[in-house]
């Protein structure tokens, strides 16, 4: 038996089972029909409350005071890069825990973080 004999042969080799036929719709097409789009499980839990004398609860005694906290004194109370507090305002304060961040420039060019109010 040549390569061509061998290619043209549609009988499975000896001693394997035979391949189920394939849908004609798209795999894409078949997941999509099948699923919605995500739905809330449950009632939201409250945001949790931090421990005391954790660096996150230093952040958030800082932030809701009425004038807020500057960058500088955020990394005094943390000892973090200032990179690193922003990543903690976006990441754990405002997705995680939920809060509205409220980020003005003051006059002296500083900016100003505090959380925002209802």
């Amino acid at each position: 038996m040549n390569t061509s004999e061998k290619q043209a042969s549609n009988k499975p080799a000896e001693g394997t089972a035979p391949k189920p036929p394939r849908s004609k719709r798209p795999a894409h097409a078949t997941r999509a029909a099948g699923k919605s789009a995500k739905q809330p499980k449950g009632p939201s839990k409250p945001p949790a409350v931090p421990r005391r004398g954790t660096k996150t609860a230093k952040i958030l005694a800082l932030l809701r005071r009425p004038a807020g906290a500057s960058l500088p004194e955020l990394r005094k109370a943390t000892g973090w890069q200032p990179h690193s507090v922003r990543g903690f305002l976006s990441g754990a304060v405002k997705k995680k825990m939920g809060l509205h961040i409220d980020s003005v420039a003051r006059d002296d060019g500083e900016r100003v973080y505090r959380v925002a109010s209802k």
